[in-house]
C-alpha cells in the first residue's frame, strides 16, 4: 500500500510559516553568535574558564528548568485550546507566563550580582558575550510574555474560541526561548 505525505503539513506547520520564517532566522544568528563565542574561546581558554567559573551555575540550572516547564504548560494551554477546554488552557497559560516571570527575576538577581563585582559588559571578551547573548535572550523572553499576555487575554474572552493559529504561532515562539536557552546554559554556564 502506497503512503502519501501531506504536503499541507510542510507548507503550513503549527503557528503558520511566516513564525517558523521568524524561528529559523533567529536561530542562526543565535547559532552565529555561540559560534563566535566558541572561536573566540579558543583565543584565550584560560580567560573563558575564569570568566565561566564566575557565573552561577545553579542560577542557570533553575532557569532551565523555569523556562522547560513553562514550555510544558504552554504545550498543554495549545493541547487544551484544540479540545475547546478554554478554562484549563487559560490557567496553564497563566503558569506558562508564571514560568517566563520567574525566569526574568532570576536572571535580574544575577545580573545585579554581576553588575555588582564589576563583570559588566566591557570587563572582558568572555562578559561581552555574556551579556549580549542573555540580554538578547531575555528581550525574546519579554517579547514572548507580551505574546502569552495576548493569548491570555483571547482565552479569557468567553463569546468566542480563540484562533488556534494565534495560539501555536505564540507557543512556537515561546518554545524557541526555550530552545535558545538550552544552547545558551552549557555554552555559557558548563563547557567554557
Amino acid at each position: 500500500m502506497k503512503q502519501t505525505v501531506d504536503y499541507k503539513n510542510i507548507f503550513y506547520p503549527p503557528g503558520g510559516i511566516l513564525i517558523w520564517v521568524l524561528i529559523t532566522v533567529e536561530l542562526i544568528t543565535f547559532g552565529a553568535a555561540l559560534i563566535a563565542l566558541a572561536v573566540s574561546s579558543r583565543s584565550n581558554p584560560a580567560l573563558f574558564h575564569q570568566s565561566r567559573l564566575e557565573l552561577n551555575a545553579t542560577f542557570g540550572a533553575i532557569n532551565t528548568l523555569f523556562l522547560l516547564t513553562s514550555g510544558y504548560f504552554m504545550a498543554m494551554t495549545v493541547s487544551y485550546v484544540k479540545q475547546h477546554k478554554l478554562d484549563k488552557a487559560a490557567l496553564n497559560n497563566k503558569l506558562a507566563m508564571l514560568g517566563g516571570v520567574l525566569f526574568l527575576m532570576l536572571k535580574g538577581l544575577e545580573y545585579s550580582q554581576k553588575i555588582a563585582h564589576g563583570l559588566t559588559i566591557g570587563h572582558n571578551t568572555f562578559f561581552t558575550f555574556y551579556w549580549l547573548l542573555t540580554g538578547f535572550h531575555v528581550i525574546h523572553v519579554l517579547v514572548g510574555l507580551g505574546i502569552l499576555f495576548f493569548i491570555y487575554r483571547g482565552l479569557r474572552k468567553a463569546q468566542a474560541d480563540p484562533d488556534i493559529l494565534n495560539v501555536e504561532a505564540g507557543a512556537s515562539f515561546w518554545h524557541m526561548c526555550d530552545l535558545i536557552w538550552l544552547l545558551l546554559f552549557p555554552m555559557l554556564y558548563l563547557i567554557l
